[in-house]
């Protein structure tokens, strides 16, 4: 039996600190390309990785990660936020990362890998009871915010 079965407080106190986590990776790079490179800088790199439509990814790319991490950290819009962040990673791993191997230290999709499981994980998971989501009613997925679990007969 899992602990969260007994404990219910569990799977919204992990889901918080996985959104945390999550949502301040994001911001990071997000404001990396917001604050450092800029988005002409940002475009060109993602005109010489053949992104297409490299200033619309730029800027997507830039605000998805600024923007959906702070909404992954307060819990507002989570399932919304999660697969646009997947999307993203899987942008990157597609054009940025995939000739190069397995390993991150390499230049390969490891990372990338991680954070789009993990942003499907949110998603698909949802908010979890701490969040602002839940404050609010629900937000996209009000049954499993609240804690409601459904029993899958088989």
């Amino acid at each position: 039996m899992y602990l969260s079965r007994r404990f219910p407080a569990l799977s919204d106190t992990g889901l918080l600190l996985g959104r945390l986590v999550l949502g301040v990776v994001f911001i990071a790079h997000g404001w990396q390309k917001f604050h450092k490179y800029g988005h002409g800088d940002v475009t060109k790199m993602f005109d010489g990785m053949g992104i297409p439509l490299p200033s619309v990814a730029a800027f997507y790319a830039t605000w998805v990660e600024l923007a959906g991490g702070v909404a992954l950290i307060v819990g507002v819009l989570v399932p919304l936020v999660g697969v646009l962040l997947f999307a993203d990673m899987a942008g990157a791993l597609w054009y940025a990362h995939a000739d190069h191997g397995f390993f991150s230290e390499k230049g390969g999709y490891e990372y990338v890998l991680v954070l789009g499981a993990l942003s499907l994980l949110v998603a698909f998971a949802g908010p979890g009871r701490l969040s602002l989501d839940a404050l609010l009613g629900g937000g996209l997925r009000g049954d499993a915010v609240h804690g409601e679990r459904r029993a899958v007969e088989v």
